[in-house]
């Protein structure tokens, strides 16, 4: 006989009556037909009659469940989901047996692998614990045990800052100082590279991996690339053996492998694509399956064995008087006046080709030399970095080239302009030796400057 719903009853109070939780495999049928699906956690108070379900799909569904039939259904995948609301994210298949798995912390920030889907307002929110980030990625608990997460704020990528950059990278210290093999950290993809390149200056005596990782689709969408990504980001904790920050992301639109790029030469290249971030003139660490296939591309900084690892220390010191500036056609010097005006003492310049920006101008008021010559007076450190995106800035070829690095223009090599930013940034935050600063900036501390570059780097 078919079940029929109690008159007067809410779905909640129909969950709790059948025992039901998040995690579920259950079937809500309602006038409107018959949907099966797992239980997905609330997103707030309101609307308590909206149940979701992560249908077979991958997409998720939002139902209006009063007067419903709700009826659980058998499943598997039960025993995994439970453990997250105790922090452990342990499988059944591997209870018993935690001491032999890695420890890896996860610290979630936001970002679209955090978000759900609205369906009151019907836009994505970062409304996610990073509790329930586990219920989208079961999988996870069979590679590592998660024994401790931290949400030490929750924001766009976008609304990022220092003050964040420093907090991850003292919460990243912290999980590493307590035992922790190796951390994973959720992050909203738009600034993902800046807070990698961040992370691998601000953490000093890193002597294990650390693994940045974000989606380009909410989970209520069937192409979330965040499940893989955290599985490969897992893989790489426990397969890399490198003392490395990296981004791992999808390698391809497919759901096939995910590459590891090094924090300080990786760039989001695409707005949307699941394989939206390259390494640029570098070439991946690995492919990594979320199976555990792991396959090295290029040597990295070892880890410390256990016996031998050290105190990661976070100095997340950032001079807030930094910024990136564009040189186009027709850039004014008035651009550099201000900056001057406004006491700023770090400027990255997106430079044109091998690194120039307007000197010998027709009309000689809008050259950038003498505004160029009054910030190297007054201590100001002024670094090209290339606007082509890939290539190496050489300041010897041309004569524009020779004058600007008379005036004491950095010309940053082969260094990204973000990352370029990110560094001078934690340099001048350090030290106020302008000269110091100048040749630390082509210094390679954490793989920002290749030592050559290969057809194969390009566009790969």
């Amino acid at each position: 006989m078919k079940p029929q719903a109690k008159h007067g009853t809410t779905p909640q109070n129909e969950l709790e009556r059948l025992g039901i939780s998040p995690g579920d495999r259950i079937t809500v049928t309602t006038p409107k037909g018959k949907l099966e699906g797992l239980l997905m956690p609330r997103a707030g108070e309101e609307r308590p009659e909206i149940l979701v379900l992560k249908l077979d799909n991958g997409y998720n569904a939002g139902i209006d469940a009063n007067g419903a039939v709700i009826e659980k259904r058998p499943q598997h995948a039960k025993a995994e989901l439970q453990k997250t609301k105790k922090g452990s994210f342990l499988s059944g298949e591997k209870q018993g047996t935690a001491s032999t798995l890695p420890k890896i912390a996860l610290i979630a920030t936001g970002g679209t692998i955090a978000s759900r889907v609205d369906y009151k307002l019907g836009g994505v929110q970062p409304m996610l614990s990073p509790e329930e980030i586990f219920f989208n990625a079961p999988e996870i608990a069979r590679i590592a045990s998660f024994e401790k997460i931290s949400r030490p704020f929750t924001i766009w990528s976008e609304n990022m800052a220092p003050q964040q950059w420093a907090a991850i990278a003292e919460q990243t210290a912290k999980e590493l100082n307590d035992g922790a093999d190796g951390v994973i950290i959720t992050h909203g993809t738009d600034t993902l590279h800046y807070t990698a390149a961040a992370l691998s200056f601000m953490l000093k005596n890193l002597d294990r991996p650390v693994a940045l990782v974000g989606a380009q689709r909410s989970p209520d969408r069937g192409s979330f690339d965040g499940s893989m990504n955290l599985a490969c980001a897992a893989q790489y904790i426990v397969n890399s053996q490198a003392a490395e920050v990296a981004i791992v992301m999808h390698a391809t639109s497919n759901d096939d492998y995910c590459h590891a790029i090094r924090g300080t030469k990786a760039r989001k290249m695409h707005s949307s694509r699941r394989d939206a971030f390259r390494p640029i003139n570098d070439k991946p660490l690995a492919k990594i399956w979320p199976d555990g296939r792991f396959e090295k591309i290029q040597a990295a900084r070892p880890a410390s064995s256990k016996e031998t690892r050290g105190k990661v220390e976070a100095d997340g010191r950032f001079e807030a008087k930094t910024t990136i500036i564009k040189a186009f056609p027709h850039t004014t010097q008035e651009i550099l006046d201000y900056l001057i005006e406004k006491k700023y003492r770090g400027i990255v310049v997106e430079s044109t080709g091998l690194g120039h920006a307007p000197t010998f101008t027709i009309d000689k008021k809008h050259s950038w030399l003498p505004s160029l010559k009054q910030a190297a007076d007054q201590g100001i450190v002024v670094a090209f970095a290339p606007q082509t995106i890939y290539g190496r800035l050489s300041p010897f070829v041309y004569d524009a080239g020779r004058m600007l690095k008379k005036l004491g223009v950095v010309h940053c090599q082969d260094m990204l302009a973000e990352t370029a930013y990110v560094k001078l940034g934690c340099l001048l935050g350090r030290t106020r030796d302008q000269e110091e600063v100048k040749r630390l900036m082509l210094q390679n501390i954490a793989g920002e400057i290749s030592s050559r570059l290969s057809f194969e780097d390009y566009l790969d």
